[in-house]
């Protein structure tokens, strides 16, 4: 998922993502570190990897798509796992309030959580996360590397910068 339009040279960092995870939760700072380190000179892009255990992942994953088609998909992400315990309690009511609250078109949102027109996405980026080894949350690739944040994030962001920084300067 990505809000700019791509530049198809810049390096790729996929991070895989559930809405319901208190692990993406804190994993917000580093992927807004990153951001503001690169700018658009590092494609991040949102994988979903709801989680069976969370039941109210994979609507959240439908409705971060709809976010993304009306132009405000990192935004809506953000709002959502900031507020994961209200995700727990509230369910589909509480995505389409978020939308609202964000000024998007909260009927629209209603109605692609009903119709499904989502589901194809999020399917997809889930079996290519379990063929490519992701097992929970976050995990972030890049470069051909599988970083497990579910497990600890710590060092990652470096991580991610070492080998962001490596790609750029081999372009160069």
């Amino acid at each position: 998922m990505n809000d700019s339009p791509a530049r198809t040279d810049a390096p790729v960092l996929d991070v895989w993502c559930e809405l319901q995870c208190p692990d993406c939760r804190s994993a917000l700072d580093d992927l807004r570190a990153l951001r503001a380190r690169y700018g658009d000179r590092l494609e991040l892009r949102l994988r979903h990897f709801p989680l069976e255990k969370h039941k109210h992942a994979f609507a959240a994953a439908q409705a971060a798509e709809e976010a993304l088609e009306q132009g405000k998909g990192w935004e809506y992400v953000e709002a959502v796992l900031g507020r994961v315990e209200e995700l727990d309690r509230g369910g589909e009511p509480f995505l389409v309030e978020v939308a609202r609250e964000l000024g998007l078109d909260a009927e629209e949102f209603d109605t692609a959580l009903v119709d499904g027109r989502h589901i194809l996405i999020v399917d997809a980026d889930q079996a290519e996360g379990k063929a490519i080894g992701v097992t929970g949350t976050p995990t972030y690739v890049i470069g051909g590397e599988r970083l497990d944040g579910g497990k600890s994030q710590e060092g990652l962001r470096e991580r991610v910068a070492e080998i962001a920084d490596r790609l750029l300067a081999e372009q160069e």
